[in-house]
Order: C-alpha cells, then sequence, then structure tokens
C-alpha cells in the first residue's frame, strides 16, 4: 500500500478515505486450504462494501453514533468489511468470532450480524437486537429464519458513495467496554510495531488459532501500517509453509511477537 494511515482514531477513516488510491494488489487475501476457495479484495472494494454496511445501519437500521452492534463472525473477508462498516457509522462493536462460543450470550445491540453456517447451532447466543442480519461466508446465507435478514440482500444495491463520513471522535468507545477508537488504534499500532510488521509487509494469518482471532491482530495492525493479509483457514503446519511462499508473506501469525 502506498502510505500508512494516520494513527490513533484516524485509522479507520483514513483506510475507507484512500482506499480508491490504493494499489490495486488486494490488500486482504482469504484462502480456504480445504474447500480450495479463494478471495482476492483490494482496498477499495473492502472500503466500499464497508460504505454500504455504514449507509444500512444508518438509512435502514437507524444505527449511528452512540449505537452498538454484535459481530458473531469469524476472520474473514466479508467480517473485515463489516467491521469496518459499523466503526465507520460511529457504533460500539461487540465481536465474537466461532472459537469464542459458549461465552454466552452478548447483550442487546441495535444491529446483529451472525454467520448462516453456524446460526442454527449457535442461535440460543444470538442476542436480540431490533436488526439481525445473516451473513453468507463462502456461500449463500442459506435459509433465514424469522426475525433475521439476509445481509447480502439488504446491501446489495446500496450506494457506497452515500456513505456516512466516519463520525467518531478519538475517545468514543469502540466497543462495548469502553475501549476507544483511539485506545483500539494504539494497541494495532503496538502490535505491529511489537512484530516488525510494517508497510509493503504481508502477513499469513492462521484464522483458526484463537491467538489471532480479534480484529486487533488480523485487520487493524496491518491496516495500521499499510500491510497486506492472508487469512488462511483449515490449513496444517506444511501448508502454511506452502502457503506463505506462494504468497510472499514476510510474516507468519501466530509467531511469537517480535518477528516474522
Amino acid at each position: 500500500m502506498d502510505e500508512a494511515p494516520r494513527s490513533g482514531t484516524a485509522d479507520v477513516a483514513a483506510f475507507l478515505d484512500r482506499a480508491p488510491e490504493l494499489s490495486p494488489v488486494p490488500f486482504l487475501t482469504f484462502l480456504d486450504h480445504a474447500s480450495g476457495e479463494r478471495v482476492d479484495v483490494t482496498a477499495a472494494a473492502l472500503a466500499a462494501q464497508a460504505a454500504r454496511t455504514a449507509v444500512l445501519l444508518r438509512d435502514d437500521c437507524g444505527v449511528g453514533p452512540g449505537g452498538r452492534c454484535a459481530v458473531l463472525l469469524p476472520p474473514h473477508w466479508r467480517s473485515a468489511a463489516i467491521l469496518l462498516g459499523c466503526w465507520a457509522a460511529g457504533a460500539a462493536v461487540e465481536y465474537r468470532p466461532w472459537a469464542t462460543a459458549g461465552l454466552g450470550r452478548p447483550a442487546h445491540a441495535d444491529a446483529v450480524f451472525v454467520s448462516g453456517a453456524r446460526l442454527r447451532s449457535w442461535l440460543e447466543e444470538v442476542p436480540p437486537g431490533r436488526h439481525r442480519f445473516v451473513v453468507g461466508l463462502g456461500g449463500p446465507a442459506g435459509e433465514v429464519p424469522a426475525g433475521f435478514w439476509d445481509f447480502e440482500t439488504a446491501v446489495r444495491g446500496l450506494d457506497a458513495a452515500a456513505a456516512p463520513r466516519p463520525v467518531f471522535a478519538a475517545g468514543a468507545p469502540a466497543s462495548p467496554d469502553g475501549t476507544s477508537h483511539q485506545e483500539w488504534g494504539s494497541l494495532a499500532r503496538a502490535v505491529a510495531d511489537l512484530a516488525g510488521l510494517g508497510r509493503g509487509d504481508r502477513v499469513l494469518v492462521d484464522v483458526d488459532d484463537p491467538a489471532n482471532e480479534q480484529p486487533v491482530r488480523w485487520l487493524l495492525a496491518p491496516l495500521s501500517v499499510g500491510a497486506t493479509v492472508v487469512l488462511c483457514t483449515h490449513a496444517d503446519a506444511a501448508a502454511r509453509a506452502r502457503i506463505a511462499a506462494e504468497e510472499g508473506a514476510t510474516h507468519q501469525w501466530p509467531a511469537a511477537l517480535g518477528g516474522g
């Protein structure tokens, strides 16, 4: 990527602002080694999907600054777009990937996003919410139960150019525990610095490892310094080593922080 975003609260804002100008190489690649699925997403495409999510939240859900979203999705390119869209709308986000199911139902949210693949088995842990969306990962969302909406149908046709400008302030909460956008931005930069991750690097992330499940690892830290990301699932150590070589990865996570 051409230039690292500004630090702190501007991480998400700078990315959304500058995404159309960034290099056309994929910012984020998703690989499912078991199914063979590969999706390459440029910064511009990811920002456009995030913008449509923000429009959906603002115009259809009435969610803005002070709102609350629950994102119950594993690390994935669609999860990245939804997270960025929620933050751009000014909402605080409770993120709960699959690996942390079983911790009890999150609190009520204004908008909830859950994977169609796990909805039926995880239904009791989906929090109540005014608007609940089923997200298809690697395919259609499937059957959408009563009380839910298909996310792809909901955002289809929305104008990314009509997205709200990111409205959060440095001290506004980015998560329900009160952690601010500025604090998340500072933490992301600290993680990137500790790992020696910088502009032009490419990090391979094993998304099946619980150590990598939080977005500060697989999204925000690379985003904060202008690195690109390969999210890999269902791959053993030997397969990850091959993928790292093929993708030109300079870093692999999990790895001891302080190096690739």
